[in-house]
């Protein structure tokens, strides 16, 4: 494993992304440092068991859409503008995600309505991608997810769920 200053692996490495967040991994990583975790038969085997939704792309892709439409539609965007104006920099709120980014965007007058909402569901879409590689990459890496197919009805989904976790435990 590859070395930072010493550590051998930090928590997340997203954490290093703002100043008081590397400094909260640097204190968390000491702390683990200086307080390791006990080892052999007094700690319980933890087997997590992973279930992920799994759906067509193409499918994917529609219900991203029609739930952007919809969030639209229920004034996500008066919600960002009620935020600016209670005092929120647009700065501060573009960083918060990939909503508040396009929205304030738009409401500032860096971009277009048909902008923002394009930009916002490609956005969306690239998120969703990455999140399937991340899933990928834990299947490759020897996790076993047990896939359900999200395009059946709540029942179904709950039932196959249950199904999966009385075989597996």
């Amino acid at each position: 494993m590859t070395s930072w200053r010493g550590y051998k692996h930090l928590h997340n490495r997203s954490d290093t992304d703002t100043r008081l967040r590397a400094i909260r991994a640097i204190e968390i990583q000491e702390y683990i440092q200086r307080n390791p975790m006990p080892e052999g038969p007094d700690r319980p085997e933890i087997r997590p068991l992973y279930l992920g939704l799994q759906l067509e792309r193409q499918l994917a892709r529609q219900r991203i859409a029609v739930r952007l439409k919809q969030r639209l539609d229920e004034g996500m965007i008066d919600e960002v503008k009620s935020l600016l104006d209670q005092g929120l920099a647009p700065e501060d709120l573009i960083y918060y995600g990939l909503e508040y980014k396009f929205l304030t965007q738009y409401i500032i007058g860096e971009l277009s309505y048909d902008a923002m909402v394009q930009k916002l569901y490609t956005a969306i879409c690239q998120f969703a991608k990455r999140q399937m590689t991340w899933f990928r990459r834990m299947e490759r890496r020897g996790a076993a997810i047990h896939w359900i197919d999200a395009d059946q009805d709540d029942d179904a989904k709950l039932k196959q769920a249950l199904a999966v976790m009385a075989t597996e435990s």
